[in-house]
């Protein structure tokens, strides 16, 4: 029996995992940049600030969206998107919270193992 190994973990943990592997490439890094300072964005000026293809960038926006760190709406040809800040500031929260539970936890520890 194939069990998904995921399952065993806290819904904590894969969201806080979900979220790093969204922002796991410099690209998506990059196209976040942009939305901040933008506000909002249609696809065409996302793929004028970055060096990469046009159909790069929407597999990014993609990934971005489905992660649930970017909002979209499609226009016709003409797509837009904008950061969901709420979805982010969640993300944020938890990536606080889990760097500071490491930092506490290694504070607490005598002696370095390595």
């Amino acid at each position: 029996m194939i069990r998904n190994k995921k399952s065993a973990f806290c819904k904590k943990e894969l969201a806080l995992a979900n979220f790093a592997k969204a922002i796991s490439h410099p690209a998506r890094i990059a196209i976040l940049q942009t939305l901040a300072e933008k506000k909002s964005c249609i696809c065409g000026e996302i793929v004028e600030a970055l060096p990469l293809a046009q159909s790069t960038v929407s597999q990014h926006l993609k990934e971005l969206k489905n992660a649930g760190l970017i909002k979209g709406t499609i226009q016709g040809p003409r797509s837009c998107y904008c950061i969901d800040w709420e979805a982010f500031n969640e993300a944020q929260y938890g990536l606080d919270t889990f760097l500071q539970r490491l930092n506490t936890l290694q504070s607490q520890k005598e002696e370095s193992c390595c």
